[in-house]
């Protein structure tokens, strides 16, 4: 792992300071912490998945040998184009970050889904056509039960997804709206 990649995990630019680092990996553990998907094996198994890259990335960007340290925790940094860097941006990077990963498991358990409903479809043609061959329409039946109980998990963990990422938009506009009220505060 490289600097560069470690970043990108946290959602963060080259030039992120440690204290950015740690307010975007704070953001990212609270959102994707495996104890919030408890209910369901396979989004735990992912969740804990990815937040041991977070881990890995946050340790090697706080070990040392990720480069760069910080300006002893002021609360805006500069980049090199010249831009400032808040702990605002910092969040919202963590977020982002988090809102893409949750993305991800999205996109992975609209295909688990597809899966399910071919495979329950199948099943059940398969359970028709072979209705007369006792032992084939066993074993087509419970290929349609199978596929159908898959298709229940995807969907409720489907849901589950749906209801973070909403969580994840809401937080980020309330970030981006005290970023309009601190910029209409400023002009006056």
């Amino acid at each position: 792992m490289n600097r560069t990649e470690a970043l990108n995990i946290l959602g963060l630019d080259e030039d992120a300071t440690t204290k950015d680092i740690k307010v975007a990996y704070k953001e990212c553990v609270q959102i994707l912490h495996p104890d919030r998907f408890a209910n369901n094996k396979k989004l735990a198994d992912r969740a804990t998945e990815q937040f041991k890259r977070l881990q890995d990335a946050y340790e090697f960007l706080t070990s040392g040998k990720g480069g760069k340290g910080d300006s002893a925790g002021s609360r805006s940094h500069a980049r090199s184009n010249g831009a400032t860097w808040t702990s605002k941006e910092a969040k919202l990077a963590g977020l982002t970050a988090a809102r893409t990963q949750l993305v991800a498991q999205r996109d992975y358990l609209i295909d688990e889904r597809r899966k399910a409903m071919a495979m329950a479809v199948f099943g059940l043609f398969l359970a028709i056509l072979l209705r007369r061959v006792v032992w084939m329409a066993g074993i087509s039946g419970a290929l349609l039960i199978f596929g159908i109980v898959k298709m229940i998990s995807a969907i409720q963990s489907l849901s589950t997804i749906k209801d973070h990422i909403k969580e994840i938009d809401v937080q980020r506009r309330a970030l981006e709206s005290d970023d309009e009220e601190d910029e209409d505060e400023g002009e006056e």
